[in-house]
């Protein structure tokens, strides 16, 4: 991968308090600090345990993880604490997968459409409800259901010019994971899903994510999403991956002229196909 993409930053300059680690069980495990998909977290024998950036999400999340079953998927799944629950103190653990980023974005995808029949049947997230972070906005302004002012310097623009082409289109709407990109690891043969991030949006969607994702900042080859091709509403899924990036890069903080060429790549290819 050639650079990461513009996400929420997690928080930094902390350490794994004791009381998490007797919570989790690990108290006699010597952690270590690692950056795992690329998250920070502790690994602490064949225990992950990380800081999460919403307590809610990551409870829905451990709790959808801890008994679902992906045939050729190998998931993170869920530790318990000790008196039961899925987070402690803005703290949550996992079983350790092994397995690194790699950039084999068509495995991605399949890995994402094995994810995605597996949650087919999931009822909509309350967790979502309400929702206005940073990604959840972003996804409502690609799919037009909100307008806010974006920075022109940063995306604005471009989104203004993309989002003229946004057409109706007939997909239905499910629990997918909304980060795939990043969040798929590989040892051998066999990927790793280390987490889930719920949105409620067509599957079609957010397979698109990923491949923008990868032509962004993955240097995925142009024909990517050529070989998706098949996948219902595609162009139009393209296009409303393209404008949740473009309207996440520009309301983020920590985003500049420096980090929208990428973008920009993703845009030229997606708008060939429309």
């Amino acid at each position: 991968m050639t650079a990461a993409p513009v996400l929420p930053s997690g928080p930094t300059g902390i350490t794994l308090p004791p009381h998490v680690r007797t919570a989790f069980g690990v108290q006699d495990t010597e952690p270590r600090p690692v950056v795992w998909a690329g998250r920070r977290a502790w690994h602490c024998g064949d225990v992950l345990v990380r800081p999460v950036p919403d307590n809610a999400v990551a409870a829905w999340s451990a709790g959808v993880l801890d008994g679902l079953q992906v045939e050729g998927l190998r998931l993170a799944h869920p530790v318990r604490s000790s008196d039961g629950r899925w987070v402690v103190a803005g703290w949550a653990a996992s079983r350790y997968v092994p397995g690194t980023l790699e950039p084999r974005y068509d495995a991605v995808i399949e890995a994402a459409n094995r994810l995605h029949a597996a949650t087919a049947e999931l009822t909509r997230p309350r967790v979502l409800d309400g929702r206005d972070d940073l990604l959840a906005r972003s996804a409502a302004v690609a799919w037009g259901e909100r307008r806010i002012s974006l920075d022109p310097a940063t995306g604005g623009t471009l989104y203004a010019e993309l989002a003229a082409y946004r057409t109706p289109v007939q997909v239905t709407p499910q629990v997918v994971h909304a980060e795939l990109f990043g969040a798929v690891l590989f040892d051998d043969d066999v990927p790793a899903l280390v987490d889930l991030v719920p949105a409620w949006r067509p599957p079609e969607w957010a397979a698109a994510v990923v491949v923008v994702d990868a032509l962004a900042w993955g240097g995925a080859d142009d024909g990517l999403p050529h070989r998706w091709s098949h996948l219902d509403e595609w162009p139009q899924m393209l296009l409303r991956a393209a404008l949740y990036r473009l309207a996440l890069h520009a309301q983020h903080p920590e985003a500049s002229a420096r980090t929208l060429p990428g973008l920009e790549r993703a845009a030229g290819i997606v708008t060939a196909l429309l």
